[in-house]
């Protein structure tokens, strides 16, 4: 692939290419920069260090001006660069080509201050074609440009910002000195500091701690008329980022009011790098909980009673990285390269290759699922495998047809093809599975197997024939009553057995509830958090929906031959009533769903990322879809599969329609079906149900999980 930009940016746009270019050098994907001088960089600016350094180490190649380049993505970044004609057109010719529009055409105060974007959009599809796909880094640049050009194309998802957090964290073992030391660092420019000279002073205050600055504190120093006794002011460049944030404690960060900030680079690089930020409400919908926020008043308080408070200062910093590893990590930029058909050539591991920082090594966890009737033991370990400390990574082994799925997202991924697909006998099955499973512990090397099926005897054996591994069964609950009972007893060869949590665990009769006290118990796990769902009118734009009110219907891949026979009634009952339909089939399913005049059929995965676009859900009653539209508060009706011996699906949906966050369907092959549905149709219902998942809503326990595995070789190894 190619990154086209101008190199010599000294702040967040080098910073985000040199980031891309190395989460592409672990999965051993090539990248040739391509440069052109932007109009608005003095000619003798030299190269960003953090450029210069990719092509000193070979990590990226530089396109020579007199030969094309030929790539399946290029990636443009900085509109700035065709504010005017270039002197000479880039050779490239792309499969595909994404503009990042990583700086906003304006500010609050002038929303052309920077440039027009219809122009430079103009000139982009000039010189690259009229498929230039428009990506922003954020929902801030996102509303700017909708502010200058309202039926500008954008992409549904934002470009955003990625990070190795392994690079940035350092375990701390307390503060800094004997007072809090506030900080911030960033190119000096005067729009990155509040006007208010006031303001300045409470967000760095004169007093009762010291404050560190990195870039940019002159100007602040100009605006209040000193430089206060306690202040640190060290120019830009005299300190790298990694090495300044190891000196404060706290990340202080506000700014012109009239400035919209495209992202906060500076601010995630404080997150993973375990200091905790303090910043203005308007960053919540990029950094979500992972920060503070509050205005430059707020501030010594927040810092007085986090300093007061060490347990309460480390679990914000631990929070702040879970989070920056989980929605900014380099998994979700291979997951995002995969969509446009560019996959690692060999497994990326996700170790820092530089190897003179003395990273310590990678763990890695061996995850293991059965085919099932779905992609329900699959979504589980990968809901687990990304939330991963970052010194951990994943290797996804399963039997489900979705492998490529896993891979997708950016797993290391083994297939192993199940006894189903090669017809085998029970012994040859079993000695096959061992024989697998033994040489992938030798292959990788793990730390610990986590495995998501039944304990079938290949598996035991190689349990038993690997003793000095840690072992665990992440065995869901609600199994069907009288059912199983033997899975048990052979799961006790595992080391532990993680379970996770499940909405209707107080009607529980499967054999798993006797076991329970043996179980290491987390909140329901679900693939992604709520704040990873794309809002409405995004979702609702990726799949194409008009105005109308819009029905998912998911019933599952073990449904698709049991209960599709009124999928026609559902679709038609409904239509009838005003709404759009569309159909989830599912990612594995050999039979198709049935095609339906006037629904839409999509294969996406995870569905989950789209229900906000959706007013209504009409789903089986399976694990993963019951946790996700309850946990995110989707009005459904579920008609659970009754065929599903190990999984209480009636169970589990009555419990819902007691609770009052569902309706529910046992038998819709009788008239109750459309009186549901009829119920279901009416908003004040809909709102109803929505208004009841959220007074009983619960955490994703996916992050519980991921820390507690984890901890297990610290625990067993003693390291």
């Amino acid at each position: 692939m190619a990154i086209l930009s101008d190199f010599r940016y000294p702040g967040g746009t080098s910073a985000s290419i040199a980031a891309e270019v190395h989460a592409q050098a672990e999965a051993a994907l090539s990248t040739v920069l391509v440069h052109v001088p932007s109009p608005h960089q003095p000619k003798t600016l030299p190269f960003s260090p953090r450029i210069s350094d990719l092509l000193r180490d070979g990590v990226a190649t530089l396109a020579r001006d007199d030969e094309p380049v030929e790539c399946k993505l290029l990636l443009v970044r900085q509109p700035r660069i065709f504010t005017e004609d270039l002197s000479v057109v880039p050779r490239v010719r792309a499969e595909r080509t994404v503009m990042v529009i990583n700086q906003p055409p304006g500010d609050a105060g002038n929303p052309y201050r920077y440039y027009d974007f219809a122009a430079v959009r103009d000139r982009v599809h000039r010189y690259f074609g009229p498929r230039v796909e428009w990506a922003p880094i954020s929902s801030q640049v996102r509303d700017q440009v909708r502010q200058v050009e309202p039926d500008a194309r954008l992409a549904a998802a934002d470009w955003h910002e990625i990070i190795d957090v392994a690079h940035w964290w350092r375990d701390r073992d307390g503060f800094v000195g004997d007072v809090p030391v506030i900080g911030r660092h960033g190119r000096g420019d005067p729009v990155k500091w509040p006007l208010d000279p006031d303001e300045i002073l409470q967000a760095y205050p004169a007093e009762g701690c010291r404050v560190r600055v990195l870039g940019g504190g002159d100007i602040a120093v100009r605006r209040i008329g000193h430089r206060p006794d306690n202040w640190d002011v060290v120019p830009f460049g005299a300190e790298s980022p990694e090495e300044f944030l190891r000196t404060i404690d706290f990340f202080v960060y506000f700014h012109d009011p009239d400035l919209v900030e495209a992202f906060g680079r500076t601010i995630l690089e404080a997150m993973a790098s375990g200091v905790p930020v303090i910043i203005g409400e308007h960053f919540r919908p990029t950094f979500a909980d992972a920060a503070l926020y509050g205005t430059p008043a707020d501030v010594p308080g927040l810092v007085r009673s986090l300093y007061a408070d060490p347990a309460r200062y480390r679990a914000v910093a631990s929070r702040a990285r879970e989070f920056a590893e989980r929605r900014y990590g380099h998994q979700s930029h291979l997951a995002r390269l995969a969509g446009f058909g560019i996959r690692p050539r060999i497994a990326p591991v996700f170790e820092d290759p530089r190897p003179s920082l003395g990273h310590p090594p990678t763990r890695r966890v061996l995850m293991v699922s059965d085919n099932g009737a779905g992609m329900g033991h699959l979504s589980r370990l990968m809901a687990i495998a990304r939330r991963l400390p970052a010194d951990h990574t994943a290797v996804i082994a399963t039997q489900s047809y979705a492998a490529s799925v896993a891979h997708g997202e950016g797993f290391l991924t083994e297939y192993i093809p199940s006894r189903k697909v090669l017809q085998a006998a029970q012994p040859r099955w079993t000695a096959l599975l061992r024989d697998r499973l033994t040489h992938l512990i030798d292959l990788h090397e793990p730390a610990v197997v986590a495995v998501d099926c039944l304990p079938h005897p290949g598996i035991v054996e190689a349990v038993r024939d690997h003793p000095g591994i840690v072992w665990v069964w992440v065995r869901r609950a609600m199994w069907q009553r009288g059912v199983g009972g033997d899975w048990i007893t052979e799961g006790k060869v595992f080391d532990h057995v993680l379970e996770p949590g499940e909405f209707a665990a107080v009607v529980d009769e499967g054999p798993t509830v006797a076991d329970r006290a043996n179980a290491v118990q987390v909140e329901p796990i679900t693939f992604l958090d709520e704040s990873e769902l794309l809002p409405r009118a995004e979702a609702r734009a990726a799949l194409e929906l008009d105005d109308r009110p819009a029905v998912l219907l998911q019933l599952g891949a073990g449904n698709i031959n049991d209960i599709s026979s009124p999928v026609a009634r559902i679709c038609r009952h409904l239509t009838d009533r005003g709404f759009q339909l569309v159909l989830a089939e599912s990612t594995i399913a050999t039979t198709p769903m049935p095609r339906v005049a006037g629904a839409k059929v999509v294969k996406l995965y995870p569905v989950s990322r789209y229900l906000r676009a959706f007013d209504l859900t009409v789903s089986a009653a399976g694990y993963n879809s019951f946790h996700e539209q309850i946990g995110f508060a989707i009005p459904t009706v579920f008609l659970p599969n009754a065929s599903t011996r190990l999984d209480d699906q009636i169970g589990r949906a009555r419990f819902a329609a007691a609770t009052g966050v569902a309706l529910t369907v046992e038998d819709p092959s009788t008239g109750e079906l459309e009186e549901v549905l009829d119920q279901a149709a009416r908003p004040e219902v809909r709102a109803g149900l929505a208004h009841r998942c959220q007074e009983l809503a619960f955490e994703n326990g996916g992050g519980a999980a991921a820390a507690w595995l984890s901890g297990l070789r610290a625990r067993r190894h003693g390291s």
